[in-house]
């Protein structure tokens, strides 16, 4: 992973005017703040035929509806662009497939994501993003979300090596992401980044490589100036590869900064058997993960800790301050979750 250098073992005043209106000049107030909506189709029905093309066109606060079929290339949403939803009309997120297959080592990090989704208040639901890239020798992101207060409602994310990066800003600025009833794919670091991320009663399957090490689920480089990263809570982690041998996670110093010291909490989720006992967290690049914030609460399953390995558990008082609340309240009291 190449992100900011991650290492790996292997971002009129005045006068006051007054009109008077005749009776046809009178709009009615619900008229002014109506969201514009589009409508997106492949085969010509709609408005567009390609997300992008669609995105360009919108402005703050449109409603972008996606009918079902798969459109390939990549799609950017820029920080210009605040308040954008995008949504399958069907509720199947199967239906609506935005695909890519571009590597980091050919793009960058940014320049890999299928969806690069850069702005605020966006809310994106009932669709897959997807990254095909088959080669597994780099990062191929299938979402990059890099603005606050972003919400993901069932949503499919398909990936490989880096999936799902959330990243942008420390202290203040950390962006906040919220994912409800969704399925998130990988292998390898496939939910990762510095951002404050709460996954919610959403399906975690790691795929299998057909090894002892199958992998990576989390990659937190949480800055130290922020109490909160990554929160996966009421959910179900899952796979097909053998029995213990999938890390929760490992502790990434972004660029081998002393202060991104990543913070995972895992609570209230059912564990499959294929999560290590000795061994769940793991180091990176040089750092132990012991200088990371890695913890556990509640869970269960056949992969939740037996007390045979190193499992750091919170407290039941400790745990009431990491809700999925807390992780996104911010400054201004932010609350998505469902």
């Amino acid at each position: 992973m190449h992100l900011l250098g991650r290492h790996r073992t292997t971002v009129v005043g005045g006068a006051m005017a007054f009109a008077v209106l005749t009776p046809a000049a009178i709009v009615p107030a619900t008229s002014a703040h109506a969201a514009t909506t589009i409508t997106v189709a492949a085969d010509g029905s709609g408005n567009y035929t390609t997300v992008q093309t669609a995105l360009a066109a919108a402005s703050s606060g449109t409603v972008i509806n996606i009918k079902p079929g798969t459109y390939h290339g990549q799609v950017s949403i820029s920080s210009g662009k605040s308040g954008i939803t995008l949504q399958g009309t069907t509720g199947n997120s199967a239906d609506i497939v935005i695909t890519g297959s571009t590597p980091a080592s050919t793009a960058g990090t940014a320049g890999s994501a299928t969806v690069l989704n850069s702005a605020k208040d966006t809310t994106v639901k009932g669709l897959t993003i997807a990254n095909t890239y088959a080669a597994h020798d780099s990062q191929a992101l299938a979402l990059y979300a890099g603005g606050d207060r972003q919400v993901y409602r069932n949503v499919r994310l398909l990936g490989y090596q880096d999936t799902f990066l959330s990243w942008g800003g420390t202290g203040s600025s950390q962006v906040r992401q919220y994912v409800y009833k969704s399925y998130i794919e990988g292998a390898v670091d496939f939910i990762y980044g510095n951002g404050a991320l709460v996954i919610d009663s959403t399906t975690i399957r790691s795929l299998d490589r057909g090894s002892t090490n199958n992998g990576y689920i989390t990659a937190a480089a949480t800055n130290a100036a922020n109490p909160y990263g990554i929160l996966i809570t009421r959910s179900t982690l899952t796979s097909s590869a053998a029995a213990r041998t999938v890390a929760l996670g490992r502790c990434w110093h972004a660029g081998g900064a002393a202060d991104a010291i990543g913070q995972v909490l895992v609570r209230d989720s059912t564990l499959g058997g294929h999560i290590r006992q000795a061994g769940a967290w793991q180091d990176m690049g040089g750092f132990s993960w012991r200088t990371c914030r890695f913890s556990e609460y509640g869970n269960s399953g056949a992969g939740a800790s037996t007390g045979t390995g190193d499992r750091p558990q919170l407290s039941s008082a400790t745990a009431a301050n990491y809700t999925a609340q807390r992780y996104l309240a911010g400054s201004d009291g932010w609350n998505p979750v469902q």
